[in-house]
């Protein structure tokens, strides 16, 4: 019943998520919770990689940016529809995390997160190199047309951006719960938390480590793509290091090792920059950086951790019936005297 009612409520809550934003929120606050959908995909990718097994990985901002410039460049050289760059872009980025899952059967640790460290500070040479202009337009980056809605929807362009990137992540979301709670998702987790007792249980530790890295990387390069939808603009300089960095502080704040947490790490690093600014104008990295330590003080677990047991015990609460108080009953062929309670 418990399970029922969680999930009834989730789906409810999703629901709600998805309308009622179409009918009072404007373009740029649809602009925004687009961004928070993208963000919550691409670290749902990092997580599987880190959270789930175990594998350090500062590098994911590349695979962010490979989806993104798949999609601006099938859109803008050769003309295709914006949503079959998707498929396309998880294909190649599962197949590009896979090359770079390979140094993880030999790297672990610091010496792991240092390597897609420099794989994230590359990537944006990379895709200035005279070499690929042709294709990704150096540092003037690529601009791509925005979607209009298909079947005459009577939805305008952030409309139907808003909805389709959150089909999309509402899916790749259904697809990683899917995964994580089965026999892979536990195989994950043996290895990040026992490695030589899941290999002596038959777990195949380079072929998990290296299919991780692969699905982690497929997930975070379609948010790419996403994200180049919505913002239709892709550039070097929008793949930073920070790009990294800040993936690494939406997981960390949303909690690890959890589906849910991506998505309040993603709300918390769209949004809160926005609120630090507000706050100071001449210092809003200073308040970014108190509020971010306010957090990880308070919630040291994550958003999710810290909400997650509060909503177990309020729904242990509201399934709880009510105490009945018990009837005495009278057993047939007993005297009267001994149907009396002691102390009577």
């Amino acid at each position: 019943m418990r399970a029922s009612l969680a999930r009834y409520a989730g789906w409810i809550l999703w629901l709600v998520i998805a309308i009622v934003p179409l009918a009072f929120a404007s373009g740029y606050q649809l602009f925004q919770l687009s961004m928070v959908a993208v963000y919550a995909l691409a670290i749902l990718g990092f997580n599987l990689v880190t959270g789930y097994n175990g594998q350090i990985s500062l590098g994911h901002g590349a695979f962010y940016a490979v989806g993104a410039y798949v999609t601006a460049v099938m859109m803008s050289l050769w003309d295709a529809p914006y949503w079959t760059t998707i498929p396309v872009s998880a294909v190649v980025c599962a197949g590009f995390g896979f090359l770079i899952g390979l140094p993880a059967l030999r790297l672990g640790g610091l010496y792991l997160a240092l390597t897609t460290f420099a794989l994230a500070v590359a990537t944006p040479q990379l895709l200035k190199y005279k070499a690929f202009e042709e294709w990704t337009g150096g540092v003037q980056g690529i601009v791509i047309d925005k979607p209009d809605a298909p079947f005459g929807l009577p939805l305008n362009g952030d409309q139907w951006i808003y909805l389709f990137t959150l089909l999309i992540t509402t899916v790749s979301f259904v697809l990683g719960a899917t995964l994580v709670r089965g026999r892979v998702g536990r195989a994950m987790v043996a290895i990040r938390d026992h490695p030589l007792a899941a290999e002596a249980m038959g777990v195949h530790l380079a072929l998990f480590k290296t299919r991780t890295f692969a699905v982690g990387a497929m997930f975070t390069g379609v948010a790419g793509s996403l994200g180049a939808i919505v913002v239709q603009f892709v550039s070097p300089d929008s793949y930073s290091i920070q790009l990294s960095l800040t993936l690494f502080v939406g997981l960390i704040v949303g909690g690890v090792a959890s589906i849910a947490g991506p998505i309040f790490g993603a709300i918390f690093i769209e949004f809160v920059p926005n609120v630090a600014e507000s706050i100071s104008k001449a210092a809003p990295s200073a308040v970014y950086g108190v509020i971010l330590i306010v957090f990880m003080f308070l919630m040291p677990s994550g958003v999710w951790g810290f909400l997650r047991p509060r909503i177990r015990r309020l729904l242990a609460v509201a399934n709880t019936p009510a105490s009945v108080p018990s009837a005495k009953l009278k057993v047939p062929g007993e005297p009267a005297r001994a149907m009396r309670e002691p102390g009577e």
